[in-house]
């Protein structure tokens, strides 16, 4: 599939209308044209030529991407800058670097092409519209001047001017929806264009020039202004692609070298000055900065990095200079699936906007239909006249125009997503958005999600000091379990030295037992101890810390218990205040589901303040428990990443603590890119907001086309307060819905 990006799309009917044009022609089956993101994809077998033909039919065009011999010249030359750039002195590798780039390249040319394609694509698509814009605003002017004119003229009684001024506006301003109004009615197509052009030719017919000039400006102005607030969206949406870094400092054998984004490899090693993005996922080899992480995470607080630690592409370095190893291609990067995901939702369509294209398709022949009768029935049954009736029927059809009811969703959809997406919140799609504002109950998982996942020691008891820190410490090192890994940091903190085991075997159902310094030991839950005799100061101990909730480690020889280890999961600062605000929020049940035992679950539900909880689920109890959840309303599921899988499938809508990790961006329907829960309540009042302001718009479209319909009843309608009630809709909807991408201060969510 081929894709590129089309200018003077005029509303979101006709690209549909386009679509199905495009389909009918050979190999055109799977061609998709979006008015949302302005992108055709269609079969590299199809003929351009026709294609192009049919766009040019409804006033758009392709945005062509530059040569290849352009394209290659272009990425050599930029390579050259940033390289010249770094270095002040030409450098040998560069040789070897034009001439790599000179000619084509057998291992990457396709991807990096590819890459140049899109970047030479948006930059065509961005003049091109341009000029198309401002061709149109000319027109509009050129067109408004000529009315005046003709005004002026038929005040100072020019009479044979007038109609020649006015008739010469209205071709400036509505020739192209004249004319494809007139190919809709040889084809018997009636849509937007049809209805125009009927009224424009009415108008004319009955000598009402001065109203058919203005209603061809005003519906020329309507055109512009809707295609202008789609673009907005737009340009939110490609503010966040604008993230994805176009170039990296690639080091080799000590040598710098400026190469393509799309050239890297998992395995090189990579340069990023401060003020640069980091190309791809890696690992930090050398130098300590702070890494402005907000592309990915929606967090603008930097967070410290030092050799060791992992980083993620399309986040700036902000101070010291970073080596950074790559561990992933950019195209598998965080970053890149992020970013395809939301150009991908912005394609998807919700049920409301299913159901609204579907209610136009009838609406449209219905509104002919109606003028048809506003015309024929007074004359013919009342004694009215045919010259008054048939300007209420023209009236009639351009208060039909279904414009502001088509535009209702899809600006403040893509606004929501692009919004969210801006917060570090990746929605997958129109669908996801508007279920996200329909949620009334929220499961979240326990582990990694109302806790952090990483358990700590609480409390300790010690009935053996000398061997029992040293002897666990000797069991627990090698273990990557996270109970080893609690005792281990327990250990650390305390700074024993552990001994050495000199074997470890684990005992199903109990722990590990093994042999330190020739003696044996056993270390694990209560029935790794049950053979030994306790007494009841110690009993009591053991129960206390069962009573609090605490997973217990015991450690013992052959003889007796040395000590017990007391671990807890810390809970994170963030979700009692979270669950507080969800609830003000208008979620109205919050339910715990975890594995672990009731006490613990007891403990966390207390302290976050979720209003139930349900403990010792195995992944298919917390499927049948969500099943249960769901018969009672919307219920969304939290978890931290694909151990949940199987219960945010069942969701309604899964959602998943992902801070960009794979599993958690392929298995939900919507995915915070941070660590915490801080930003769900924000996504969630935004859905919500979406959702509002859709149905208001639909009520706003309506509500004026009714009020504007019945004033045919007395014949009050004009040809002018119809097309400025169908005009006001368009503008006031599309204006409702960007205010979705205007934060607003005080309103984003803190962690506490």
């Amino acid at each position: 599939m081929r894709e590129y990006r089309v200018t003077g799309l005029s509303c979101a009917n006709c690209a549909e209308e386009l679509e199905q044009e495009i389909k009918r022609l050979s190999h055109g089956e799977t061609a998709t044209l979006s008015y949302r993101s302005g992108k055709l994809r269609i079969d590299e077998r199809m003929a351009l030529d026709q294609v192009e033909r049919i766009l040019r039919s409804d006033g758009a065009a392709l945005a062509r991407p530059a040569s290849l011999e352009e394209r290659n010249g272009h990425s050599t030359r930029q390579a050259h800058g940033g390289s010249d750039h770094g270095h002040g002195e030409s450098n040998p590798a560069h040789g070897d670097h034009s001439h790599a780039h000179g000619g084509p390249d057998h291992a990457h040319s396709d991807h990096d092409h590819a890459h140049d394609d899109h970047d030479h694509a948006h930059s065509d698509h961005d003049h091109a519209h341009g000029a198309s814009n401002r061709r149109i605003v000319v027109l509009l002017a050129v067109s408004a001047l000529l009315y005046g004119a003709a005004l002026l003229a038929e005040h100072l009684g020019i009479g044979k001017a007038v109609i020649a001024i006015y008739a010469a506006a209205a071709l400036l301003s509505g020739y192209t929806t004249f004319l494809r109004g007139l190919k809709n009615l040889t084809k018997l197509k009636f849509n937007i264009d049809t209805l125009m052009t009927v009224a424009l030719v009415g108008a004319a017919a009955i000598g009402d020039w001065k109203e058919a000039t203005l209603v061809a400006i005003l519906f020329g102005l309507n055109e512009w202004l809707e295609g202008l607030g789609m673009d907005k969206a737009r340009q939110s949406m490609a503010s966040l692609l604008g993230a994805a870094p176009k170039e990296a400092t690639k080091v080799t054998d000590g040598a710098e070298l400026v190469v393509p984004i799309a050239s890297l490899r998992a395995g090189d090693l990579v340069l990023v000055k401060p003020g640069e993005k980091i190309p791809s996922d890696g690992a930090i080899e050398s130098g300590r900065s702070s890494v402005n992480e907000a592309a990915i995470t929606g967090e603008s607080i930097p967070v410290d990095k030092a050799p060791g630690d992992g980083v993620f592409g399309g986040s700036i370095n902000n101070e010291g200079a970073l080596r950074i190893r790559i561990a992933k291609a950019y195209e598998d990067s965080s970053l890149a699936r992020i970013l395809h995901l939301v150009e991908e939702a912005q394609e998807t369509k919700t049920p409301t906007e299913l159901f609204i294209n579907r209610f136009a398709k009838y609406y449209t022949p219905l509104v002919m239909i109606v003028a048809a009768l506003v015309f024929l029935v007074p004359p013919l049954l009342l004694d009215g006249s045919w010259t008054k009736w048939l300007y209420q029927g023209l009236a009639v059809l351009i208060v039909g125009c279904p414009c502001a009811l088509i535009l209702s969703s899809p600006i403040a959809i893509v606004s929501g997503i692009a919004r969210n997406a801006r917060n570090g919140v990746l929605v997958k799609g129109g669908v996801h958005l508007e279920q996200l504002g329909r949620l009334d109950t929220l499961a979240f998982d326990k582990t990694g999600t109302l806790t952090e996942g990483q358990p700590y020691v609480v409390e300790t008891i010690v009935y053996d000091e000398a061997r029992f820190y040293a002897v666990a410490g000797a069991i627990e090192r090698g273990s990557a379990h996270p109970l080893a890994r609690a005792v281990m940091r327990e250990l650390d903190r305390l700074g024993v030295a552990p001994a050495d085991a000199e074997e470890i075997v684990a005992i199903p159902g109990q722990g590990v037992r093994a042999v330190v310094a020739g003696e044996t030991f056993r270390l694990g839950n209560e029935e790794s101890a049950a053979a030994l005799s306790l007494g009841e100061e110690t009993r009591s101990a053991i129960l206390g810390l069962k009573e609090r909730g605490l997973t217990l480690v015991l450690l013992s020889d052959d003889r007796r218990l040395l000590g017990a280890f007391g671990i807890a999961d810390r809970i994170r600062e963030e979700s009692r205040s979270v669950v507080r605000e969800l609830r003000r929020g208008g979620i109205r049940r919050t339910v715990m589901l975890t594995g672990d035992h009731a006490k613990t679950a007891a403990q966390v539900a207390e302290a976050t303040g979720v209003d139930e909880y349900f403990a010792g689920l195995l992944p298919e109890d917390k499927v049948r428990k969500v099943k249960e959840l769901a018969a009672g309303g919307t219920v969304g599921m939290i978890g931290d990443g694909i151990n949940d899988a199987p219960a945010l499938a069942s969701a309604d809508l899964g959602i998943a603590m992902g801070k960009g990790t794979d599993s958690a961006i392929e298995t939900a329907d919507v995915v915070l890119m941070q660590d915490h829960l801080g930003k769900l309540p924000e996504a969630i009042r935004i859905s919500r907001r979406v959702n509002g302001i859709i149905r208001f718009n639909i009520a706003v479209a309506m509500g004026l086309k009714l009020i504007a319909l019945l004033l045919t009843i007395p014949g009050w309608l004009t040809l002018w307060i119809a097309i400025l009630s169908d005009m006001g809709a368009t503008v006031f909807v599309t204006l409702v819905s960007l205010s979705l991408l205007i934060r607003r201060p005080g309103r984003e969510p803190t962690r506490s």
